[in-house]
């Protein structure tokens, strides 16, 4: 029963963070996480699982690691209880220095990383690295990077990825269209 009860109020959490997500300014969006993610260490810091054994959320990183991108990764890895793998074709050391700034970050929530360098055609060796690791449950991505547009273009096949794919915009205005009913200027992540 208490799996249940923990299950439930992360789910309810995660929604609270999506719409708080959607409806906050940018501004406020990095405020309102850090002080949710500091108030979730305090309550409870569940030791961390090994990061082979641990469910992870991926993160593809082009040339540049947006902070939205980053924020929205570790929130969703505090709320989940999921590790974090970087995906890169870059080098490992220009990754490094990529995600050197949120180190203290990481380290502060508990959270383990992993970074791993892939080589070849981006979204044919995405796709091989998804295949052979069931462990990762989606992909996040920058909505304006290169694989975001693709996908957005249509120049990129989602389906050949095994995950879904969550794009994560970096700025107030999105590269989507507002949908019919939705409020103007509303972030959206896909």
């Amino acid at each position: 029963m208490t799996k249940l009860t923990e299950n439930l109020k992360r789910m309810l959490n995660a929604l609270a963070y999506a719409h708080a997500g959607e409806n906050l300014p940018l501004s406020e969006k990095g405020r309102y996480l850090r002080k949710s993610i500091a108030a979730d260490l305090g309550a409870s810091s569940p030791a961390a699982a090994p990061v082979a054994a641990q469910k992870q959320v991926a993160l593809y990183m082009g040339s540049e690691m947006p902070e939205a991108m980053m924020d929205y990764a570790v929130q969703t890895c505090v709320r989940l209880q999921h590790g974090l793998t970087v995906l890169t074709f870059q080098t490992e050391g220009h990754a490094r220095e990529l995600l050197d700034r949120y180190a203290a970050t990481l380290a502060s929530t508990g959270i383990s990383m992993q970074l791993v360098s892939l080589a070849g055609d981006p979204l044919v060796g995405l796709a091989r690295y998804l295949r052979r690791h069931p462990a990762v449950a989606f992909l996040v991505c920058n909505e304006t990077g290169f694989l975001g547009r693709g996908f957005l273009n249509g120049t990129q096949r989602q389906d050949l990825l095994p995950v879904p794919v969550v794009l994560v915009s970096p700025h107030r205005e999105s590269a989507q269209r507002d949908l019919p009913g939705e409020n103007a200027g509303t972030q959206r992540v896909a």
